[in-house]
């Protein structure tokens, strides 16, 4: 009884009165498992580059990969999302060094299932836009637009040469009309029917991409505006999300992952295979910008953002995050 008379017998905060009473009753949890790792591997560098507007994520040598991928499994991350960054001068006008099976990226490839073979899924990101001196995540017709349909031809190349590397999983990202049955198509007719693949269903063009074009040091002239989502529409993504499971994804993603938790609801709500999330680039410099000027507690805040998009539906996240992440939980 107080002055403000009885309260009833439900008191919420009962179960907020020590850690142990909030781990035990926590509805979300966070695992090692949930976790995968995107990494940038470049050609030509002797030694690691530190990516100035994504402090601590790093353009990797070939070695320095091999080491971040034993480190993930050390920590129990799930897996790696693998891209590359070739050198200028290889890049052309239809992402030639994305479908050689020299070029940088299939190269790290047979590297990191060199060095963990099936302790960490290796993974692919499949798209033109690091190979191509215009930038773009497709071929370019006349006019200079994105021709759709001899992208799909490419990308069916690329899924070829990746799997043939040693990936696990493809990840298609490019938001082509129709990539996914052309490359599930590509990959069974060359023998590759377990490789799975892991749609970008839902990406949005984002502000929040900028650091990551800095990591692949894209050549990007214009914008994404006529492929990827735009950030108005919600219906457009369970129509993507409807097109890519008829057309055989394994997994589906939604991108960015915390502007998008609403998306993400709606796609984990209506998938019937695993849902992943990509807390992108800006995502992870907004927050190591904050906390090194001291405005927020850096650890918290990642942990209460991988919380959100766990909570939202996620089953695996793509975070820059994921071995410092794991080695904590």
């Amino acid at each position: 009884m107080t002055t403000y008379g009885s309260f009833p017998a439900a008191r919420p905060r009962r179960l907020r009165r020590s850690p142990v009473m909030r781990r035990m009753v926590a509805e979300t949890r966070l695992h090692p498992a949930d976790l995968i790792l995107p990494a940038f591997v470049r050609e030509g560098i002797s030694a690691p580059v530190e990516i100035g507007s994504m402090p601590g994520v790093y353009q990797h040598t070939r070695d320095s990969l091999r080491k971040a991928a034993a480190e993930a499994v050390a920590a129990g991350v799930s897996g790696i999302m693998l891209f590359g960054v070739p050198e200028d001068a290889k890049k052309d006008a239809v992402g030639s060094v994305g479908t050689d099976p020299d070029g940088i990226l299939q190269q790290a490839l047979r590297d990191v299932r060199a060095e963990v073979g099936d302790e960490l899924l290796v993974m692919s990101d499949l798209c033109l836009d690091e190979f191509t001196d215009h930038g773009h995540c497709g071929v370019l017709d006349a006019q200079g637009r994105v021709d759709n349909d001899a992208t799909l031809e490419r990308y069916a190349e690329m899924a070829r040469v990746q799997a043939g590397a040693g990936a696990h999983v493809v990840g298609p990202s490019g938001m082509m009309d129709g990539q996914i049955g052309v490359i599930r198509s590509a990959l069974d007719g060359a023998g590759h029917q377990d490789v799975a693949i892991l749609a970008y269903t839902v990406k949005y063009s984002s502000a929040f991409f900028g650091p990551f074009r800095e990591a692949v040091a894209s050549s990007l002239q214009g914008d994404r505006k006529t492929y990827q989502q735009d950030p108005a529409n919600a219906r457009d993504s369970l129509r993507e999300l409807a097109l890519d499971l008829e057309e055989g994804a394994d997994m589906v993603m939604v991108k960015p992952a915390g502007p998008y938790l609403d998306i993400l609801a709606r796609v984990a709500d209506a998938a019937d295979v695993p849902v992943a999330a990509y807390q992108i680039s800006g995502e992870y410099a907004m927050i190591e910008a904050a906390a090194q000027r001291g405005w927020i507690d850096r650890d918290a805040a990642i942990m209460e953002t991988l919380l959100g998009i766990k909570r939202a539906g996620a089953s695996m996240i793509l975070t820059y995050w994921a071995t410092e992440v794991a080695r904590r939980l």
